[in-house]
């Protein structure tokens, strides 16, 4: 049995209104995605309950390989991510700070000024 035009177009619809509400409802910062669980802790400092890899991960799916990536600590106490935005204006986020210590995630944003 094969289906035609009009239920592959719903199931096509019905894919993608499941998948938009995961970004969508996201915490945005200067224009930065931020996961759900984002705490906010002080002035563009965010403490993320997910792990430190796990925050890597979701950075890696909303940010792809055109925001470019460099470590900027591994150390037994502290590692950290540095991921830049190509395409920063003045007042939106330029760079997100993912570290990780004392076993808290923390993101801090960059953001360019005006």
């Amino acid at each position: 049995m094969t289906m035609g035009p009009i239920p592959r177009y719903k199931a096509a619809l019905a894919v993608l209104f499941l998948a938009v509400p995961a970004v969508a409802g996201a915490e945005k910062v200067a224009g930065a995605v931020l996961p759900d669980e984002a705490v906010k802790v002080g002035e563009n400092r965010y403490r993320i309950p997910k792990s430190y890899e796990d925050t890597l991960k979701f950075f890696r799916a909303v940010y792809g390989p055109r925001y470019p990536r460099r470590p900027i600590a591994d150390t037994p106490a502290v590692k950290a991510v540095h991921i830049e935005n190509p395409d920063a204006r003045p007042g939106q986020w330029e760079g997100l700070n993912v570290y990780e210590l004392k076993n808290e995630t923390r993101v801090f944003v960059l953001v360019k000024a005006k």
